[in-house]
């Protein structure tokens, strides 16, 4: 008899220690909305991106990859010099892996000396080294200069584009093939508005101090002075790059990109008619992505965002963060209309390991969804002991039942 009620005391105690360590689960149970608060702004009317004379175009935010403006982006085009764009940035990644040096010498070769098209004015079997080729690529776009540095990086431009073609696939240019380094015509040789914006982005974001020679506009070489021929950096004071491309059949092309306060744009516009009207048209898309769009950072990566409950663990929560910091770009006046979201997976179960996808933030602007970002686990959370893991056992049920009750 003694047993029994041994037995039955020991019951009662076990309910009753689940029901307490119930209570902090069930507080925690539902997160609720993350709120942004909210800054002080006026209401403004957003119109239409501008028309422009262009086969295609795109206006994209460089942090938010939000795109503001587009017409035809997926249209397969030529991207004449815009090629030089995907010669520079393997040059950079040569840089990079010590491959090359800025100071290394090259040899100006019969095939590349007699290259048609802009020209650097390179001699025959003259010497210039990696530095002034670079230069001579992005502000004189010599058809030159680039066949001379794939032959130095790769040995032949043949090879190189073999490269372009790898570097392109890495950066997700699905719809872009190249088979030379200048972007002189070719059936073969093609590329979107969308791919240029996503190479762009990777020049400025992988080689934040080379990108910066996009800016000069001029570039003098054996007494030769030569113009950038973006004319953007001297039409509008916020653009800092990037490259200019023209042939007959491509038209008049220009990417560019510029930053105001704490906002960059990258514009793409493929096919115009004339190289007057590529500045102008491009200019006005830029424009109306700074005077109507803003672009703010809602959140920091790796910083804890909400703390989740966890069972089974030697830590009883577990903080829930973002891989990378979270950007939106919207309509000006329109900040305070956000709301952020947290969902996280219920009755989280030790062994958790770091960067482990547990559950999602998403942001809303009234009922659009205008981000969503996964919520990873910023720590890992060992398996507690025994003893610990039939506490929490009794809890989870306890918290099911509680559930079912009240639902």
């Amino acid at each position: 008899m003694k047993a029994l009620n041994l037995k039955f005391f020991i019951r009662i105690l076990k309910f009753f220690l689940g029901i307490l360590l119930l209570v902090p689960a069930l507080l925690q149970a539902d997160l609720a909305p993350m709120p942004i608060i909210p800054l002080p702004t006026i209401v403004l009317t957003v119109p239409k991106p501008p028309h422009l004379a262009a086969k295609s175009y795109m206006l994209v935010d460089y942090l938010s990859d939000y795109v503001i403006a587009e017409q035809n982006s997926d249209q397969r085009v030529e991207p004449a010099s815009l090629t030089k764009m995907m010669t520079v940035y393997i040059a950079d990644q040569a840089l990079k892996s010590n491959k090359i040096a800025l100071t290394d010498k090259t040899k100006v070769s019969e095939y590349a000396w007699r290259s048609s098209g802009a020209r650097m004015f390179l001699e025959l079997n003259s010497e210039p080294t990696v530095e002034e080729l670079l230069k001579g690529i992005v502000i004189q776009s010599g058809n030159d200069a680039s066949i001379t540095i794939a032959e130095h990086i790769a040995g032949s431009e043949a090879t190189f584009a073999e490269l372009m073609n790898f570097y392109a696939k890495q950066l997700g240019m699905i719809n872009t093939h190249f088979v030379n380094a200048t972007g002189l015509p070719d059936p073969n040789h093609y590329t979107t508005a969308r791919d240029m914006a996503i190479l762009a982005k990777a020049l400025i974001r992988d080689f934040p101090e080379s990108y910066k020679q996009y800016s000069q506009k001029e570039f003098i070489y054996h007494n030769i002075k030569q113009s950038n021929r973006n004319r953007l950096l001297w039409l509008n004071e916020a653009v800092d790059g990037i490259k200019t491309g023209h042939t007959d059949n491509a038209g008049y092309c220009l990417v560019a990109s510029g930053q105001k306060e704490n906002m960059r744009l990258i514009a793409v516009l493929m096919g115009a008619e004339s190289e007057a009207l590529r500045s102008a048209e491009t200019n006005k898309l830029i424009n109306y992505g700074f005077q109507f769009y803003e672009t703010k950072k809602l959140y920091s990566a790796l910083t804890s965002l909400k703390p989740a409950r966890v069972y089974m663990g030697k830590e009883k929560e577990i903080n829930l963060g973002l891989i990378n910091d979270l950007y939106v770009t919207i309509a000006k006046g329109q900040f305070d209309r956000l709301k952020a979201n947290v969902n996280v997976e219920e009755n989280l179960k030790a062994p958790l390991k770091e960067g482990a996808v547990l559950g999602a933030l998403s942001v809303h602007l009234d009922d659009k969804m205008v981000a969503e970002r996964p919520l990873v686990a910023l720590t890992s959370v060992e398996e507690s002991g025994f003893f610990g893991r039939m506490i929490d056992s009794i809890s989870m049920t306890c918290r099911k039942l509680w559930h079912k009750v009240t639902s």
